[in-house]
């Protein structure tokens, strides 16, 4: 992780001073296991160059924390990537640039706007190149983005998801990394540490001049506060930021689009930063008054009283359209929730009547531990009519325990099964556990269109495909002709001409068997 910041032209040199760093010296520095280095690769009187680089401890990333049992914490970006670790690594070297306060003889520097070239990276980002253009250029900047050459083997993606940014324009040196260090854990969409109320005040102090004239303020904010209650509180003391959210629609609500289904998927719940605000966090984008058919919804916010509500998370309608089918059911007594994750979805099953049984199937340890943790608050609350079972197990194997049950559940599970493999799983459903009504969401490809996302990319990293409406219909035909099931799909979320919805979803019925 690295950035270089370059400036060229007359009085380049004075520079140097801004960032109170000699460049006759390296800076070099370790501070609990991170070490950060400064070196100048040109130091004249028209053209200053200095790479900041940092290495951290790969093992002290992951050393104390909540998941230290769990072998995968090591399979990460986080010693890579440029993100909000790069910035808290080395802040230290470039306070005084940040805080505007060189020796008093250059003070008059600090307002001075030089020509300066900014290139860092690896990024690991979500937004498309559209997107991250557009979070820069008002600032003044020229963006070009670079990708590296893949070296796959396999036609998983065309394209890398990680990308160095440069950045061209004339600005201030203060101006430029406090830029920086707001945006790039915006782009990166990830804080390694606990989000609180002094997050507010950064906002505040490293936007300053800038943040509030920003086309894309809205994401900015809500990417780096997180947390519905923050937002707010900062709303409360801006003022000015809730007139302007909603007014912004083109790029802004695309992107609020395809954030929410990138980060919230059914089998990847994620770490939240604030794990005591798991509340504030589902809630963020959920109306107030968020019943569904047949109990309460037990993972939404309570209402604040504000006046506009927040656009419900596609994550959120599956939910609620996955209940309405099952609340719909003549019976439904018996459910397996396959892939359940954290069982946000088996929790609001437990409140439809009706349900006496509801199997969460996962095959992660951690996630299943989450979802014990979600299940066990649900012991003697009001209109919870079955307590949700976790239990070990996976598409890749048989259970006969999962054998002949009323409804089977697989929510934005088939995407992260390789095609080849999907056959096979559909048959051992259809002709081996044979639910009578088995319920299927998977993401409408020809959607991401609407979304802007770049040519032949996933909605999320784990995804083997994603398919338009006409292969999920030839699908649904070719598993149903030798099942004894019939089929119809229907769409979840905001419809689109010429692009259908962005969620798929098949309810495939047991047919009743004839008898002569």
């Amino acid at each position: 992780m690295h950035l270089i910041l370059k400036a060229s032209g007359a009085d380049a040199g004075v520079v140097s001073h801004l960032l109170a760093k000699n460049p006759l010296n390296i800076y070099d520095r370790v501070d609990k296991g991170v070490r950060v280095r400064m070196v100048y690769t040109a130091a004249t009187e028209n053209e200053t160059e200095v790479l900041i680089h940092a290495e951290p401890d790969p093992v002290d990333l992951v050393r104390g924390t909540p998941d230290g049992y769990d072998i995968t914490q090591y399979i990460n970006d986080r010693e890579f990537v440029t993100s909000s670790l790069f910035c808290s690594y080395i802040r230290a070297a470039l306070g005084t640039a940040l805080n505007g306060k060189p020796k008093e003889d250059y003070v008059q520097w600090v307002n001075h706007a030089f020509e300066l070239e900014l290139k860092f990276g690896p990024v690991a980002s979500d937004l498309p190149d559209k997107v991250v253009e557009e979070l820069f250029s008002p600032l003044g900047y020229s963006v070009s983005v670079e990708r590296g050459e893949l070296s796959y083997s396999f036609d998983l993606k065309n394209r890398s998801t990680v990308r160095h940014i440069i950045l061209r324009g004339r600005n201030t040196v203060q101006h430029a990394l406090r830029q920086l260090f707001l945006l790039i854990p915006v782009l990166d969409n990830y804080k390694h540490y606990f989000i609180s109320e002094d997050e507010i005040d950064k906002i505040k102090r490293y936007g300053e001049g800038w943040l509030d004239a920003h086309p894309l303020k809205e994401l900015i904010v809500k990417r780096t506060l997180r947390f519905a209650e923050l937002i707010r509180q900062y709303e409360r003391q801006e003022g000015a930021l809730s007139a302007s959210f909603g007014q912004e629609r083109g790029i802004g609500r695309i992107l609020e689009a395809v954030i929410q289904e990138v980060n919230v998927e059914h089998r990847e719940d994620g770490e939240q930063e604030q794990r005591g605000s798991e509340s504030d966090s589902d809630g963020m984008q959920l109306n107030a008054d968020s019943k569904s058919t047949g109990g309460t919804d037990t993972d939404t916010a309570e209402g604040d009283g504000t006046q506009s509500e927040p656009p419900l998370r596609l994550n959120e309608l599956r939910y609620r359209a996955i209940m309405d089918v099952v609340a719909a059911l003549p019976v439904k007594r018996s459910i397996v929730d396959m892939g359940a994750g954290e069982g946000k979805l088996s929790a609001r099953l437990a409140y439809i009547p009706g349900v006496e049984a509801i199997l969460a199937v996962e095959p992660s340890g951690q996630s299943r531990l989450r979802a014990m943790e979600r299940f066990a608050k649900l012991e003697g609350r009001s209109g919870v009519v079955a307590m949700p079972e976790p239990i070990i197990g996976s598409l890749f194997y048989f259970d006969e325990q999962l054998q002949n049950q009323d409804v089977m559940i697989l929510c934005e599970v088939i995407e992260h099964i390789e095609e080849y493999r999907l056959n096979g799983i559909m048959d051992t459903i259809m002709n081996e556990y044979q639910p009578e009504v088995l319920l299927v969401t998977t993401p409408n490809k020809e959607y991401n269109d609407v979304y802007a996302m770049e040519q032949e990319s996933f909605r999320h990293h784990d995804h083997r495909f994603e398919w338009t409406r006409a292969e999920l219909a030839s699908r649904c035909e070719e598993w149903t002709y030798q099942g004894n099931y019939g089929y119809e799909i229907k769409g979840i979320g905001e419809h689109a001409e010429g692009y259908g919805q962005p969620t798929q979803l098949v309810i495939f019925d047991r047919k009743k068997e004839s008898h002569s």
